[in-house]
């Protein structure tokens, strides 16, 4: 017998699932025409307000995902069903699509990422402040130490990825401090060039700090800002006929293109 009550709910199911029916829709129309380039997407409810932003390393293959019709979760099913449009930014690398992702949710605070923010499973790129000598690390957990923090990110792989380009980049240590005070001699990473060793006084803590703050600027989305100084330093080094000084500036910048280009 079939009583008013379920028909009720079927009533419901079939409108819940015509609505994710919808959202797919829309969804697939951008898939069609996405490049397989990385990138960042948007996804935006019916009054036009951010509700998702992810990144990708492929925009096509990850925006056709949310296509499929089952093996969706609660939360995820339900941010399809409010998607009423997209909106995307393509970039070069895996590592640059990480970093304007963790920017935009900070700028946008869109509801379905609100989860992701408050679990302290996902990492943190961080900028120790708490030390002369700040360095930089992968987070999980609190956010109990003075640093500037910058994420979370939902790929570890990814984070741990882009703070070695970082590293080759702005030659910030990523030590203990245990280990810095415990140093009377440069280690490997200095001798390949992916730490400039504030812990012997190869580099002053002032300018090793400057070094820092550019690294802060950097990960804060003012990435132009940073390398159109650093090339103004290798000009001028390679002015003053100072050729190994306008070679590192070379190389930091050669090692942004991993994170930019």
């Amino acid at each position: 017998m079939v009583t008013q009550d379920s028909e009720k709910d079927e009533d419901v199911e079939l409108e819940a699932t015509a609505a994710q029916n919808a959202g797919t829709q829309v969804i697939a129309r951008y898939s069609k025409t996405l490049p397989t380039s990385p990138g960042v997407y948007r996804m935006l409810d019916a009054q036009g307000e951010v509700i998702y932003v992810g990144k990708a390393r492929s925009l096509k293959a990850r925006v056709a995902n949310y296509t499929r019709l089952q093996g969706h979760t609660n939360r995820i099913a339900r941010m399809i069903l409010a998607t009423h449009s997209m909106e995307f930014v393509t970039v070069r690398t895996e590592a640059e699509a990480l970093l304007l992702e963790a920017n935009l949710i900070k700028r946008f605070k869109p509801r379905f990422n609100v989860l992701m923010r408050d679990d302290k499973s996902f990492p943190y790129i961080v900028l120790t402040r708490n030390h002369p000598s700040p360095g930089i690390f992968k987070h999980r957990g609190a956010r109990s130490r003075e640093a500037d923090y910058f994420g979370p990110f939902a790929s570890a792989g990814a984070v741990g990825r882009t703070i070695n380009a970082l590293q080759r980049a702005f030659l910030l240590r990523t030590c203990s401090d245990s280990v810095f005070d415990s140093r009377t001699r440069p280690c490997l990473l200095y001798q390949i060039k992916r730490c400039s060793a504030p812990c012997t006084g190869e580099i002053s803590i002032e300018d090793y700090n400057r070094l820092v703050d550019q690294a802060c600027q950097f990960l804060s989305g003012r990435s132009q800002k940073v390398q159109d100084a650093m090339a103004v330093s290798m000009q001028e080094a390679s002015d003053a006929l100072d050729f190994e000084r306008a070679a590192l500036f070379r190389d930091r910048l050669s090692a942004l293109s991993h994170v930019q280009s």
